[in-house]
């Protein structure tokens, strides 16, 4: 469907915005319905909607910095190219997941990052670009989100110094 599409057509069709963490996202879903402070575990620190969803696209050549959230993240794939996605789990395991169409090379067209876990993407080596969703469980606020500083990442996680160094901004 992309495929005579540049990016810029894409990012422009669907009115997407610069993302803080890199690419480019559209809000597409945010449910109408809260849930109360009070039923939410501690991380959270006011109400959050049940769930929303979003568009993402990364462009060879960008990446999406590691980051972390208070809430549990599937991402969907949609069309492009693989995508791999790098968590870091709260015990210290680097797990590599390479959203994509292609069973046979082991790609998957949904995984999930649990809540408090680091994780970053970037289009596989041979990808033009990514064009994924994005969902997020109670659903996303920004103050929920926290941009890793790689100093501070590689000083909790040195065991994996060489993928912090290339997918973090600050």
């Amino acid at each position: 469907m992309f495929s005579k599409l540049s990016i810029n057509d894409i990012v422009a069709y669907y009115q997407m915005m610069p993302h803080p963490e890199g690419g480019y996202y559209k809000e597409t879903y945010r449910s109408e319905e809260l849930i109360d402070k009070d039923a939410l575990p501690t991380r959270f620190n006011g109400n959050r909607h049940f769930a929303t969803a979003i568009y993402f696209l990364l462009d060879k050549g960008n990446f999406s910095a590691f980051h972390r959230i208070q809430s549990d993240e599937v991402w969907h794939f949609y069309s492009g190219q693989a995508l791999d996605i790098y968590v870091i789990h709260t015990n210290g395991v680097l797990e590599k997941i390479q959203l994509g169409a292609n069973i046979e090379k082991g790609q998957t067209f949904q995984a999930t990052v649990p809540a408090g876990a680091w994780f970053a993407s970037i289009p596989a080596d041979e990808s033009l670009f990514s064009f994924v969703g994005c969902t997020v469980s109670p659903g996303f606020d920004f103050m929920d989100f926290e941009l890793a500083k790689s100093k501070e990442l590689i000083a909790a996680y040195p065991q994996h110094i060489s993928i912090i160094e290339k997918l973090c901004r600050i």
